[in-house]
């Protein structure tokens, strides 16, 4: 079978399609023919060995994939072959014409279901719904600022803000990304200028901010950009607001912590993958909530653009650019 392998840390510009042995479940795996690997943050930042954990190379990158189950390994029980699934790999693999996943992490995708927008779904919109319910728990009629509003999270938090009930303020970098917002159901979008910023430019992103929230300020911000974004957002928050820290491709921030005295406010990390491990019950009912949204209509992954498995370094670099709206998916069948 053919993979995208990374063999030493780099850019997407170092993976390799290399041919690989065809892969055996082991007890409690299943085999899966890879429909479509949806990209993900953690995929720019994995060959690049900066991400939390580094796999022994060579490695196929890509943790959220569609496929059909191939074969089953032993003690599996309530799967077939054929059976579609959505499944995360912590460890990836996804870049690959074959997968082996966990049984118990695998999640029924049913036929009237687009694979490729399956392929989308799980961890941003996971991320998304864990973030705004768990750690944000965000209320009908609160207001739901969310910052990089056109990127896949983005435009989840806006489908997931509205299916929760919230007024949601859309923040982006561009007209065309506006448009997006708000065909996604935004209440209000924004568009912010590029950063960095200096003092004068902070305090009138800042400005910017409050104004469109409104006076009484954003009851949950939604944070998956950083860096110079951060502390104009943070300054914008409702008391007892829940500023919820999402990804930091615009670099890591430093927030003054006297503004979390003066607004009585938190600030809450938001690790889906820890919670996707330590509490995997949850998880299934939040991935539930989805798959009825999903078949409403009142969320839908929005796909940027898709390659073929020979391009997957290409698909990286695309989202690594933040030039991106929506989701970019590999698709292999």
């Amino acid at each position: 079978m053919k993979a995208l392998l990374s063999f030493s840390p780099g850019g997407p510009e170092t993976l390799k399609l290399a041919e690989m042995p065809v892969l055996n479940p082991g007890p409690g795996q299943l085999r899966v023919r890879v429909l479509a690997c949806g990209i993900n943050y953690p995929d720019v930042l994995i060959i690049e060995d900066k991400y939390q954990f580094k796999p022994e190379r060579p490695f196929a990158p890509g943790s959220e994939i569609t496929g059909v189950v191939e074969a089953i390994g032993e003690e599996v029980e309530g799967w077939k072959q054929g059976e579609r699934l959505i499944a995360i790999m912590g460890a990836g693999g996804g870049l690959a014409e074959q997968a082996v996943v966990k049984a118990d992490d695998a999640i029924k995708l049913g036929d009237d279901l687009d694979p490729v927008e399956g392929a989308a779904l799980v961890f941003t919109y996971g991320t998304t719904l864990h973030a705004l319910a768990d750690r944000g728990q965000l209320r009908p009629g609160e207001t739901l600022l969310v910052l990089g509003a056109a990127g896949g999270v983005g435009l989840a938090a806006i489908e997931i803000g509205k299916a929760m009930g919230a007024h949601v303020v859309a923040a982006v970098s561009s007209s065309e990304k506006a448009a997006a917002a708000s065909e996604a159901g935004a209440d209000r979008t924004m568009i912010y200028p590029r950063g960095p910023f200096d003092k004068d430019a902070s305090k009138a992103l800042s400005r910017q901010f409050k104004s469109e929230v409104g006076d009484d300020g954003a009851h949950v911000i939604y944070d998956p950009v950083g860096g110079d974004y951060a502390e104009p957002a943070l300054r914008a928050i409702a008391w007892e607001g829940r500023y919820l820290v999402v990804g930091f491709p615009a670099g890591i921030p430093k927030l003054p912590l006297n503004l979390t005295l003066l607004k009585a406010c938190d600030v809450r990390g938001v690790f889906w993958g820890g919670f996707f491990m330590r509490d995997p019950k949850r998880h299934r009912q939040h991935v539930a909530q989805l798959l009825e949204w999903w078949r409403d209509g009142r969320i839908r992954p929005r796909i940027d653009k898709i390659y073929p498995l020979e391009e997957g370094g290409e698909a990286i670099a695309r989202l690594s650019s933040r030039s991106v709206i929506g989701k970019v998916v590999v698709r292999l069948n």
